[in-house]
């Protein structure tokens, strides 16, 4: 191979499958012109990947041009249909797969996993260019064909497990409403003590009442927030105020705390022991927050009188649970829980809760 006409790249070598493979440093700056991704007018079965999701694009951009001094990206993995050659630093045994893999010019990349942080990259250098002399790790496959690229994307993501909405919650330190959340359960004993901090939802055995998700996702209907916006200091005083009134004014919580009620007795007799009553309630926070500002603690209160036992189907049925007795949470049913709750609390409907309601009530959805 010409030396003078191709891509040069500090790299491992590596065996997998009796294989070779590489692992190789690359300027972000030269991400976007050597790496392609197919268009999404070739069918399925003729594409190594499935289709670019657009709107991933843009939260990925924000995230290296908001966090260029401390962002960490995971490898992404190409295939390379083309002349390779891997020169080795030294032939001595201990050294021998460190070296330069070099790639000819004319030779095609095409990704197998990563292509929407490829793509994240091309648009986060447009605005901030000076981010292009860093690098990101590429693993090198030798391309054998369209089979061969397709078999590499399903067994890159066949066994990958995403992690629950509750573990990222947990582990995120930029975002400022899960950090606020985070401070909250620790301030507030009962939820300290039986918030579930990895899962996003409960089994009907778990010693927890509710998952941190459910918190979180409660906290931005409180607030009328979406993920990532920003949140002031009247919020976070709004939000630790309102959970502590919740959770002293819940009976059935407090039977837990004080080891009369099982949380597993709590999620099996109770819609309270559920998402879908956590989230409702977050509904009804904000109505109160907007509108009734100066009385809205003593309306939370109030929620200690309501009969939350899910054997009231006349309340629950086919708002919290369905005909099986299944609790159902979806933005469906959480709002037509938060309307029951509004009825009880004396409260009016929004012309937009009246129509679901009014739905509901004729069985049309």
């Amino acid at each position: 191979m010409d030396a003078a006409f191709n891509y040069s790249f500090p790299a491992i070598r590596g065996i997998q499958a009796n294989k070779e493979y590489y692992v190789a440093m690359c300027p972000l700056r030269i991400i976007p012109k050597i790496f392609l991704f197919d268009e999404e007018e070739i069918p399925p079965e003729h594409r190594s990947q499935r289709i670019l999701n657009k709107t991933r694009i843009p939260e990925i951009t924000n995230y290296i041009v908001e966090n260029n001094k401390d962002y960490v990206f995971s490898s992404l993995t190409a295939s390379v249909d083309g002349e390779i050659e891997f020169v080795s630093f030294s032939e001595d045994s201990s050294e021998k797969d460190l070296g330069q893999l070099r790639i000819s010019l004319d030779a095609r990349f095409l990704i197998n996993d990563g292509q929407h942080r490829r793509a994240a990259i091309e648009e986060a250098l447009k605005v901030s260019p000076e981010i292009g002399s860093e690098t990101i790790s590429v693993v090198f496959f030798h391309d054998e064909g369209l089979k061969k690229s397709q078999q590499i994307f399903s067994d890159l993501n066949r066994h990958a497990v995403n992690t629950t909405s509750s573990i990222g919650i947990l582990y995120d330190h930029r975002d400022r409403l899960s950090l606020v959340t985070k401070e909250i359960i620790n301030e507030i004993p009962l939820l300290k003590r039986y918030t579930d901090k990895e899962r996003v939802s409960l089994s009907k055995n778990s010693p927890k009442i509710l998952a941190l998700n459910h918190l979180y996702n409660t906290n931005l209907k409180l607030l009328g927030k979406h993920k990532g916006e920003s949140i002031t200091e009247e919020d976070t005083h709004f939000l630790i105020d309102f959970w502590t009134i919740l959770t002293n004014s819940m009976t059935e919580w407090n039977q837990v705390l004080n080891k009369e009620l099982s949380p597993r007795d709590l999620r099996a007799n109770y819609i309270v022991g559920h998402g879908v009553f956590i989230e409702a309630i977050g509904i009804i926070g904000r109505y109160l927050r907007e509108y009734h500002p100066d009385e809205w603690r003593s309306k939370i209160e109030q929620l200690a009188g309501i009969d939350w036992n899910r054997t009231n189907t006349d309340f629950w049925l086919g708002r919290a649970f369905n005909e099986n007795g299944r609790i159902q949470k979806n933005n469906y049913t959480i709002q037509l829980t938060a309307n029951k709750i509004k009825s009880l609390l004396d409260l009016p409907l929004l012309e937009t809760e009246q129509s679901i309601e009014d739905k509901f009530k004729q069985g049309v959805m």
